[in-house]
């Protein structure tokens, strides 16, 4: 790990160490990790499954933006070349990885008043900063599997023997069609540039307040549904804490937040990221191609989600409550 660490802090221009390097926390995509040594300390991002050099600088591009507006978030930083991404020699694998600053701070308590007032508000200046997106949302929010495909991998997984494909089997007769009936193309006139991944895991409370982090998935998607989706997750996803979810939507209004919830058809986006998530982690869990670990985090990630997976009733509770918001 050393040779990495030092690799790391050469192609970033750090200074001469000692710099250790230590595992965080891993997500669906990357491994979190953190570079310490001279005093500071930086988060390192490890792309575990390649590199989109375009959505790196559309990352960049409205971290910066939203900076201008006042929205706290970690700097991406550039490497001595002037590239926001970077494959030092000695990373682990040969791995991409992105730098940050590194934020102390907790987690976003989803409860606190002060903190949902926050969100709507850095949710409505994101929105209106972001109008008038000409670029057509990515599939993964927009489409989601068909039912040969569901059938084709359930096929997969049951010759597998892993010990979720009843569950699995279950979900694809029962909640996944159900969610896709929802799932149809954005109104192009309804579209913005944002973060699209804004939940309480990605809000630290730092020392200095509210920082908004993992800008990774920034691009064009549907207002109405990001603000869907973000209500949904925000005010406990089924278990939904309706007071929750009308502050936050109030703070998003009094901020000129441009969109409304107008029923079951704004969580379009929610239903397609929630079976897109599924489908891709099951695939991933039985794929001979990628690392033992990686197939054990998919399995992990698969149990989860079909646990978690949203409710159509309540989301139309959630709908109800609602009504008055807007």
């Amino acid at each position: 790990m050393r040779d990495t660490a030092e690799a790391i802090a050469e192609t970033y221009g750090l200074g001469a160490g000692p710099w250790t390097l230590a595992p965080v926390t891993r997500g669906a995509l990357g491994q979190i990790w953190k570079l310490s040594g001279r005093g500071s300390s930086w988060a390192v991002k490890e792309l575990l499954f390649g590199c989109d050099e375009t959505q790196v600088r559309r990352e960049a591009a409205l971290r910066h933006s939203a900076e201008r507006l006042g929205i706290a978030s970690p700097r991406l930083i550039p490497n001595r070349h002037g590239a926001y991404v970077s494959q030092p020699a000695s990373s682990s694998g040969g791995s991409h990885i992105k730098l940050y600053d590194w934020i102390d701070g907790t987690t976003a308590d989803a409860s606190d008043p002060g903190i949902l007032d926050w969100f709507g508000r850095t949710m409505a200046l994101l929105h209106r900063a972001g109008e008038g997106a000409r670029e057509t949302p990515d599939s993964w929010y927009e489409r989601c599997p068909r039912d040969a495909e569901w059938q084709e991998l359930h096929t997969r997984v049951q010759k597998a023997g892993l010990p979720w494909s009843d569950a699995l089997g279950r979900f694809i007769a029962t909640s996944a069609a159900e969610l896709a009936h929802w799932v149809t193309p954005s109104d192009p006139g309804d579209l913005v540039m944002s973060h699209l991944d804004l939940q309480p895991q990605n809000v630290l409370v730092g020392p200095d307040g509210p920082v908004l982090l993992d800008w990774d998935n920034a691009g064009p998607a549907s207002a109405e549904r990001e603000l869907a989706r973000a209500l949904y997750v925000w005010a406990g996803h089924d278990r939904t804490a309706m007071a929750s979810a009308g502050r936050l939507a109030r703070a998003y209004r009094s901020a000129g937040g441009p969109a409304t919830v107008k029923g079951p058809q704004s969580f379009a986006m929610l239903f397609a990221t929630v079976l897109n998530f599924i489908h891709v982690q099951a695939e991933c869990a039985i794929d001979p191609t990628v690392t033992a670990a990686q197939r054990e985090f998919a399995s992990h990630q698969v149990v989860a989600s079909l646990r978690s997976a949203p409710d159509p009733a309540a989301v139309s509770r959630l709908c109800a409550a609602l009504e008055g918001a807007w």
